[in-house]
């Protein structure tokens, strides 16, 4: 069975992260399929003393296309010349 025949719509599977250098990067990490659109999935295990309430994971999803998409930047102040000499009249 091919796996191209497979839809994988609204499905999505995380792995242990082995790249994980301190506690604020995730536990897991994989990918996530939400309505046809592909999503990078990360995950963070609940800590043992945590709050018996609190969710077994946490999760975050970004858009694989805006991963490599440049973030908006702010407009940069324009310069202010006290130099008479810049002005034309």
């Amino acid at each position: 069975m091919k796996m191209s025949n497979y839809d994988n719509t609204n499905r999505g599977q995380v792995w242990v992260n082995d790249k994980k250098d301190s506690e604020r990067h995730p536990d897991l990490k994989g990918s996530i399929n939400v309505d046809g659109k592909e999503f990078w999935l990360s995950a963070w295990k609940k800590k043992p003393d945590a709050n018996p309430k609190a969710p077994v994971l946490s999760f975050s999803i970004q858009a694989k296309d805006e991963q490599s998409a440049p973030k908006p930047q702010a407009a940069a102040p324009a310069a202010i010349s006290n130099d008479d000499e810049d002005l034309p009249w």
